[in-house]
């Protein structure tokens, strides 16, 4: 803002006083504005422990890939080998194996497995009774807090060849059924046992999900005539989409990770080829073969797998039109 002095017009003109640049308040340091938010920070330290203990610094292992490990010489006296770890991992057959299995499965629990919750999420969400609803909810996330030993033993005592099903059917005059044992169906076992026990756990997320839709959404399509079918494809469904996404490009990262502790229990009754996967080659390997080198070599490989397929199938959901998780 200018002012001129009234007795002369020609005079210079002068400025309005304003704040002196001076005076100006100065931007706190970094380690000002940690320590003002020092109790927000207490809350991050336990889990940000927690990955550096036992996510980051374990990744400092993986230079085991690239020599002739010893558990006695330690990382320091263990010769370098280059990469002739993971020149033997491609000549082994047993990988091959390994990675066959891995894939099957993996293939079959992203078509079977990953829609599950999101069907029995729909399937809660559409009960009138809240009393059953709850009833349900509790029934099937039960399963999830059992471990495998007691999941494979439950199994063995309906679908094994004394279980509950093969004297049924003994009764009607067939005989020798073991659904445990059968190496042909055992990846589809496999697939089932993890809807069983993880499929009323995932429900949460996805039931979350549904129930932050406005009911009034709902109301306004039954006014317009839309059936309850037609409200789950154009309403429930669609709000889904973004929840679905995000725990479809984690699962893909963890595409090669199937299921150690379920795998290594059934392996003995249906054989290495049905059950043999990368994390039990590894296992056998690495812990009780002592072939450290070639064991960490798989599993860095597993890694470098998992990080490309997650930042793939980001770009893609990107491309689609999606938020992507980065």
């Amino acid at each position: 803002m200018s002012v001129k002095t009234a007795a002369n017009p020609g005079t210079r003109t002068e400025r309005a006083p304003g704040p002196n640049p001076s005076m100006k308040r100065r931007k706190p340091s970094l380690g000002q504005r940690i320590w003002r938010e020092r109790w927000s920070y207490t809350f991050i330290v336990p889990g940000a422990l927690f990955f550096l203990v036992f996510a980051y610094v374990p990744m400092l292992g993986n230079v085991v890939a690239f020599q002739q490990y010893s558990p006695f010489r330690g990382i320091e006296g263990s010769p370098w080998v280059g990469f002739a770890n993971f020149n033997a991992i491609w000549a082994d057959p047993e990988v091959l194996t390994a990675l066959r299995n891995t894939l099957i499965i993996a293939v079959l629990q992203l078509v079977l497995a990953f829609p599950a919750p999101i069907a029995l999420a729909l399937l809660l969400n559409s009960l009138i009774s809240d009393r059953i609803k709850r009833m349900v909810q509790t029934v099937v996330y039960l399963p999830y807090f059992l471990s495998w030993v007691i999941v494979i033993s439950v199994w063995q005592q309906v679908l094994g060849g004394g279980g509950l099903v093969a004297g049924l059917l003994d009764g009607f005059g067939v005989s020798g059924f073991d659904a445990m044992s059968n190496a042909d169906t055992f990846k589809l076992l496999v697939v089932a046992q993890g809807i069983w026990k993880d499929c009323g756990w995932g429900t949460i997320i996805f039931f979350a999900a549904i129930a932050g839709i406005p009911n009034d959404r709902y109301e306004a399509a039954a006014i317009d005539g839309a059936t309850p079918w037609q409200r789950t494809w154009h309403i429930t469904l669609p709000a889904l989409v973004p929840v679905a996404t995000l725990l479809l490009i984690l699962n893909i990262g963890s595409i090669l990770t199937v299921g150690f502790e379920q795998l290594l229990l059934q392996q003995p009754m249906v054989g290495a080829d049905a059950a043999q996967v990368i994390d039990t080659f590894v296992y056998f390997r690495g812990v009780l073969g002592g072939q450290w080198g070639i064991a960490t070599a798989a599993g860095l490989l597993k890694g470098v797998i998992g990080t490309i397929l997650v930042l793939s199938a980001n770009r893609v959901a990107k491309r689609l039109g999606g938020e992507g998780i980065f």
